[in-house]
C-alpha cells in the first residue's frame, strides 16, 4: 500500500505531527485508536473524515517503520 498518497505532516497542521490528508487526525490518535482494541471500522465511525484507506495507510506506515536494517520511511512534507 501506497501510504504516502495518504499521511502528510505539515507544520502548520497539528504541530507538524503526521496526519492523513485533509483531516487534523494524527497517525498518534489512529494507532492509539487500535492498541485500545477498536476496530478499524470503529475508529472510521468514530472519525467520520477518515476511510477504511485511511486507517491500512497508519497500519502498512506503522509496518514499514518496523522493518529491520530498514530506514523509517518518510512522511511527504507539505510545502
Amino acid at each position: 500500500m501506497d501510504y504516502n498518497a495518504r499521511i502528510v505532516s505539515d507544520p502548520r497542521i497539528c504541530g507538524g505531527a503526521p496526519v492523513i490528508k485533509g483531516t487534523r487526525v494524527t497517525l498518534r490518535t489512529i494507532l492509539a485508536s487500535l492498541e485500545s482494541g477498536c476496530s478499524p471500522e470503529e475508529i472510521v465511525d468514530g472519525f467520520p473524515s477518515l476511510k477504511l484507506e485511511d486507517v491500512r495507510a497508519v497500519i502498512a506506515f506503522a509496518a514499514a517503520s518496523t522493518r529491520e536494517d530498514l530506514p523509517c520511511p518518510g512522511i511527504p512534507r507539505v510545502a
